[in-house]
This record gives C-alpha cells, structure tokens and sequence, in this order.
C-alpha cells in the first residue's frame, strides 16, 4: 500500500491556522492591538479604511524590532514570551502563541515598518502569503508600523462572507474599546476612512469610560474595589437607573484581558437582583487580578475564555465586591426599621367600575342559563339587574359569530374567530379575553401589537410610502462611535419608515422628524432602543435591514404600549390582529393568542 501522509507546505499550514485565528478584520485589529501593549507602547494609532477590508493599520511607539525579529514573527510558534513549559502558567502578556503574524500574513498583504529605539535605522518587510517578498533597511521612526492591506485577497471564499461595511466596523469597534479599557494609561486614537472617530489620551479608567461612552456616563458610575489575598476586584458598576435592555456595555477583564464569561455575569446580576427593572442590564467595568498560574487562558484561540481553579470563590468574590459596591453608594435599597409592619393598617381595596361590574359577574352564575346564585353577604344587589340588561339583550356567542362579519383567516384552527361584537376583556394591562364559539381566546396584548406593527412596517418599507411628524422641538442626540456609524450606514431605511435626521458633526445627529403614528415623547430614548434592538437582532439572527429594522420597531414601540385600554381600543386590536397574515404569532414566533377551550374551562371546575 503506497504512503498517503504528506506534511502540509508551510503556506497551507499557515492559511488553516489563519483560519481559527483571523475570522475578520476586528481578529487582526485585535492581535496587531495587543502586539503593541506588548512592546510597551504608550500612543497606539488604529487607521482603518473601508471596515478594515482595504487597509488595517497599527502604529505605536514602543520598544520596535531588530532586523531578525522582525522577519522571525512572521514564522509559526515564534514568540518572545515562551520558553519552556512552566512560562505557559506565569503568562501577563497578551499575545504569546506566535500566530497572529504568520496567520495574518499567510491571508493578507503585509507591509511592516520598525525600529528599536536608540537604532539608526530600521526594518521594512513586505510580506505576501507567507512569502517574504522583500526586507530592506528603512528610515522610520522608534516603534513599529504594520499595515494590513486587502484581507483575504487569496482566499476569496473566505472574503465573501464578511458582512457589511457597518457590520464588520462595530466588531472592530468593539475590539478597539476593550483593548482602550483595559488600558487607559496608554493614548489611543481611531481613525475610519480618514474622519476621526477616537481620540483617547492617557487617563484614569473613569475618565476613559467616559471618553469612549460619553458624558453621560459620569453620573453612573459607582466604584466597585475589593482586596482578598486570592484576588482582587476593582473598576465601575452602573447604578440600577441607567440599566438598558440589552447586554452590550458589560466587560470583565482577569489580569487585563477582556473574557467572555456567563458565569461571572450571573454573579454580577444576582448582586442587582431587586434592583434593575425588568429584563434590563446593568452597565460595568470590572478588572480581576489573580495570580497567573491560578487560570488557564490557553482555553479558546481568540484567548477570550478562560478556566478558574476556583470558579466558586471567584464567584463569590465578585459577588460580594458588587454587592458592597452598592451598598457603599446608598444604591441598594434600605430596611425602614422604624415602621411598626405587623400593626400598619390595611388599605381597602378600590375597585373601578367596570372591575366591580366583574366581580359581580363572577359571583353570579351564567345568565343566559335563566339561573341565579345566592347573592353573596355582604355585598349589596341593587341594581344588578340593570348593569346586566345590556348583556342580556344581546344574542348569544354562537348567535354572535353566526350573525357578525366573518374574518378571513388563513389557519383553520381560527374559524371560531371573535366578533367585533364581543365583549372584550382586559386583564392586568396585558391580556384580552374575548369569547369565541369553542370557548374563550386570551390574547397577549404586547405580543398582538408586536405583530400588528411589524406587519405595518415591512409594508412600509416594502412601498416606501411614508408620513412623518416633524418634531417641534428637534432632538440633539450624542451616540457612540459604533451606534453613529450604524445609524448613518442605515439611513435611507430610516427614512423609509419615517425618521428623518441630519448630522450635525462626529457623533451627534439632529432628529427632526419621527413616524407619524409614533407618539412624539422620548424620541431620544425611542432612536437609542431601535439602535440596541437592530443591534441584538443582528447579533442573534440573519436579516436583511428592512426584516431587522421593522422587527425591532415593532418590539420598542410595542413594549411602550401597556397601558389600560378602552373597549374601543380593545376591539380595534383585536380587528387589526386578525387582519394580519399571520395573526397567531409574533415575528420572532412567540405565540399572540390561546384559545382555552368549553371542556378546559369544565375540567378546571370538574364539571361532568
């Protein structure tokens, strides 16, 4: 049998390797942006054009190279930080592997520039697919200056799936402000098709914070700081009123390096429970030292996972730390010792009409049956034959679907549909009841306006037909460098459902005008929820921008709609619900509506 192992040539090898370490152009953002901590740098340069797919390039001042450095990091496994096995547990250093160099090298065209200080002159290497096309000495200042031009350009399959402009800039975003949090004594600066986007000097870590999130952040912030002989927890918590509803401005960092870690996340939340309104987020920066030899971050090739020894402690300490935190900023809430509660009186009950009107129906048998209950003590029965005159001049529920205009449904399962007809009943602001012929139909209310909406939407963007309101006070907004860029990239969607904006220089944008059916109150709020939304949405599913874009409108704007409504309104929800092509489920399938059944509703009472 001939054989048929062969060694993999170098530049396949490094191609294969490349695939685990450079995914997109962030990937090689984040390696060239630890490469530079690393050589001691204290002004670090991000110049980017056309979302890193043109030009990705890192300038810093640090210690540079010598000429055999410089053409030995770009061979595999070659590193400065690693000599035998017991380096691997003592690692404080970022990058440490020897792969970033070769694997960016091996997919891109790249051109590198350095220096050690104190030199004459320097290095300038041009490296192609692994082949070092040229080395010759160069003039250029102290440091090093690496430029990553046309990613993937010999490996186009590979290049077809990054996604857009925008899309891949906020990962480069992303990995840009948790490399510049992780250390605020070093200046760095972003440039993205030459318009300045960052420009951070050396500061402290609040003061950072601030200069990436804005100045709002300044009345937020609480100080979270604990000292234990096995770790210490130090950095900034958000206070509860700030919370948002999604997940992105939360960072833990173990020895300075960013981590993704659910676990620790459930800590910190836990130590907020009873404090954060429902289904929202809290803001925070936290930095975990620990002895190196007590974690292995050699877990994931992106380095952002790692194992604890102790995962419990650890747990418990960052636990604890936010906990206290809390308590120290008077943000955790306080017992009243002082109020006698065994003694405090009872408030009586007050019950609005059309409530009193149901708790007489509920203590009264069915009418329509010609029978009666025993009027129960101590509640008055005048008049209860007049509340109930209405009703019982009306036909009964099949005489009611029978007679009213049937609605045209595309599920069978749906033919006992309400009629307009019908009493509608809402429940704690949430759900409707509406009777039907097999039974009662419980609607959802925010999940029914979810879907109504999205429908009106994706009809709106599809016709381009749209009515605004112009805002008689227009809205000055500050974003973030990622939210701005997203929003600008998303322009002519926005104004195809009815936003209409204009900018107003770096990061701010004027809001002049908002969706016509949209009520005119907190539109900075409502732009920044759409913002987070569209964001989530695109973390979490594969849409186009007009699917994304309608879904999370209709998400934000139905989510404000909890409100007690009348049976006008109730009627009309239930009308436009059921004139939807898919009436029985929101966008993202969560159900709209129940229908609990005659025989359901016996067996809850055991009746035969």
């Amino acid at each position: 049998m001939p054989d048929i192992i062969n060694l993999l040539p170098d530049y396949l090898a490094n191609q294969i390797a490349a695939g685990e370490v450079v995914q997109r152009p962030a990937s090689v953002v984040k390696e060239l942006l630890e490469n530079a901590i690393d050589a001691k740098a204290t002004s670090v340069q991000l110049i980017v054009k056309e979302a890193g797919k043109q030009l990705i390039q890192v300038v810093d001042n640090g210690i540079g190279m010598s000429e055999t450095d410089a053409r030995m990091c770009f061979e595999r496994h070659a590193t400065s930080k690693i000599k035998n096995t017991e380096d691997l547990f003592r690692i404080r250093t970022m990058g440490f592997r020897g792969e970033a160099m070769a694997s960016i090298g091996a997919v891109a065209q790249v051109e590198m520039k350095t220096k050690p200080h104190g030199a004459d002159t320097g290095t300038k290497l041009l490296v192609e697919g692994s082949a070092v096309v040229t080395q010759e000495p160069v003039v250029t200042p102290s440091g090093t200056s690496i430029c990553v031009k046309n990613l993937f350009y010999n490996v186009p399959a590979r290049r077809n799936f990054l996604k857009t402009n925008a899309v891949e800039m906020r990962h480069i975003l992303d990995e840009f402000q948790r490399v510049a949090l992780a250390y605020p004594e070093i200046a760095f600066s972003l440039y993205h098709n030459d318009v300045e986007v960052f420009n951070l000097p050396s500061a402290k870590l609040s003061q950072r914070i601030i200069g990436i999130f804005g100045n709002n952040y300044k009345e937020q912030m609480a100080l979270c700081d604990e000292e234990t002989p096995f770790l210490s927890v130090r950095g900034y918590i958000g206070k509860p009123e700030f919370a948002k509803k999604t997940r992105g401005e939360q960072f833990f960092f173990v020895n300075n390096r960013f981590i993704k870690s659910g676990y620790l996340n459930h800590a910190v939340m836990t130590a907020f429970e009873g404090l954060l309104p429902k289904e929202s987020y809290p803001f925070y920066v936290l930095f975990i030292d620990i002895e190196p030899d007590k974690i292995d971050i050699n877990v994931h090739p992106t380095k952002t996972e790692i194992k604890f020894d102790d995962e419990k402690t650890v747990y418990a300490i960052v636990h604890s730390a936010v906990r206290k935190s809390l308590g120290t900023h008077n943000i955790a809430p306080s017992l009243d010792f002082d109020g006698d509660v065994n003694f405090a009186p009872l408030q009586p009950i007050r019950i609005q009409q059309n409530e009193e009107a149901f708790e007489q129906e509920r203590t009264t048998t069915a009418y329509s049956s010609g029978f009666s209950a025993p009027t129960p003590k101590r509640m008055s029965s005048a008049g209860w034959e007049q509340l109930y005159e209405p009703i019982r001049n009306q036909p009964t529920g099949e005489e009611r679907i029978s007679s009213s205009v049937s609605i045209n449904l595309l599920d069978d399962a749906f033919a006992d549909s309400p009629a307009t007809s019908n009493k509608t009943l809402q429940v704690h602001q949430k759900y409707l009841l509406v009777q039907v012929k097999s039974g009662i139909m419980v609607i959802d209310q925010h999940a029914a306006q979810e879907r109504i909406l999205y429908e009106k939407y994706v009809a709106s963007l599809q016709k381009k037909a749209v009515i605004s309101q112009a805002l008689l006070f227009p809205q000055t907004i500050d974003l973030s460098p990622a939210d701005a860029a997203l929003v600008k990239e998303l322009r002519a969607e926005f104004l195809e459902l009815g936003f209409q904006f204009e900018d107003f220089g770096g990061n701010t944008i004027i809001l002049n005008a908002i969706p016509a059916d949209v009520q005119a109150a907190n539109e900075k709020e409502l732009l920044e929820e759409l913002i987070e939304q569209y964001k989530n949405n695109m973390a979490t599913l594969k849409l186009d921008r007009r699917e994304n874009l309608a879904r999370a409108m209709a998400k934000r704007l139905a989510s404000r709609l909890q409100t007690r409504m009348s049976e006008l309104e109730m009627n009309s929800l239930v009308d436009k619900l059921f004139a939807c092509q898919v009436p029985n489920y929101t966008p993202a399938g969560q159900k709209t509506l129940v229908i609990m059944e005659l025989n359901q509703l016996h067996e809850l009472f055991q009746k035969n």
